[in-house]
């Protein structure tokens, strides 16, 4: 077999099942305009979806957009990081964190300087981590220390996997350390929190469908994320925690990318494009443009910089040998592997 052949083939393995409903590769439904312009493959981690199949139609009805198609992939933002590196083509990467982004600047798929092109310190959207809960909140749950009472089943996907996880436990640690506990004691918490939790999806869409479809009383997730699910009827709830974490999304294009993915990218910083994600539950990145209505400010919000950044968070909680979540998850007998 040879090189090439093999990259193609771990790409397939990596990347999600092609279904479109539950993160996987899928045609844009506005697809193929007449004109003969671009197709534009848009890999993204799996909660933006919904956002994604309304700002695609809106941005073809641009002059920019004029006659460009695109192929999406969806799927665990770690996963997704992984599977560009090893060939999966993508001309625009929106993903959970900047870590991921960056891991494509090393094999210089993306270039060193992505964050610094369209402004935004490029993310595109905004969000925080919340509690979805079972409608009316039948167990109170308001606070982090209710998430550790008896008897409580938690959700949160596998932060070996999942950018998604790897906010909700930042923010855990970090409301432990907002509260005044020392390191040390934010850890057991973390430690306490996870034993609580039953099952660990690869992905944040797939920890709160595991939730949506009855297992455990609470699932730590985004805000949009909760908002998606009671757009679309499901029974649940949610409470953004006192102490929460601001969860930041970036967006980068390949340096091999067609022209037309540039402009797209230009074109998601826009008003427009910012109102749509706004309307699937993401805050905007512009200040101007949040309703506080729909989006309060909680109590006390922190970012992943008031803890030291994502260089340190990685090395320190998610290295897989040596970092303090992994030791957790070992001790609980939770896969690491990535």
């Amino acid at each position: 077999m040879n090189r090439r052949s093999l990259i193609v083939l771990l790409a397939a393995a990596l990347a999600p099942a092609a279904l479109a409903g539950c993160g996987g590769p899928a045609e844009s439904s506005g697809a193929a305009s007449s004109g003969g312009g671009a197709k534009l493959s848009l890999v993204a981690y799996s909660t933006p979806q919904e956002a994604y199949q309304a700002l695609i139609p809106a941005f073809q009805k641009t002059s920019a957009g004029k006659g460009v198609s695109f192929s999406q992939s969806y799927g665990a933002s770690g996963d997704q990081s992984r599977a560009v590196a090893a060939g999966l083509p993508a001309d625009i990467v929106a993903l959970s964190l900047a870590p991921d982004v960056d891991k494509l600047v090393e094999p210089g798929i993306v270039d060193s300087n992505w964050a610094k092109t369209t402004g935004d310190d490029g993310f595109v959207t905004d969000s925080v981590v919340v509690f979805v809960v079972r409608k009316g909140n039948p167990k109170h749950i308001k606070t982090w220390d209710d998430l550790i009472k008896p008897g409580v089943q938690v959700l949160t996907p596998n932060p070996f996997t999942s950018g998604g996880a790897k906010w909700n436990l930042m923010a855990a640690y970090g409301a432990q350390i907002k509260q005044g506990k020392t390191p040390d004691e934010a850890l057991a918490y973390l430690k306490s929190l996870l034993q609580h939790v039953p099952v660990q999806d690869k992905s944040g869409r797939e920890s709160l469908q595991t939730f949506l479809n009855g297992k455990g009383d609470v699932s730590i997730s985004y805000e949009n994320e909760a908002i998606n699910a009671q757009q679309k009827k499901q029974d649940v709830d949610y409470v953004i925690p006192d102490q929460t974490i601001l969860i930041q999304n970036p967006a980068a294009v390949t340096k091999d990318a067609k022209p037309q993915a540039a402009k797209f990218l230009q074109w998601l910083h826009t008003d427009q494009a910012q109102k749509i994600y706004a309307q699937h539950g993401y805050r905007p990145v512009k200040a101007s443009l949040v309703d506080k209505q729909q989006f309060p400010t909680p109590k006390t919000l922190f970012k992943i910089d008031d803890l030291g950044g994502w260089d340190k968070v990685n090395t320190d909680f998610f290295d897989p040998t040596n970092g303090s979540v992994a030791k957790i998850e070992q001790d609980l007998g939770v896969s690491t592997a990535k």
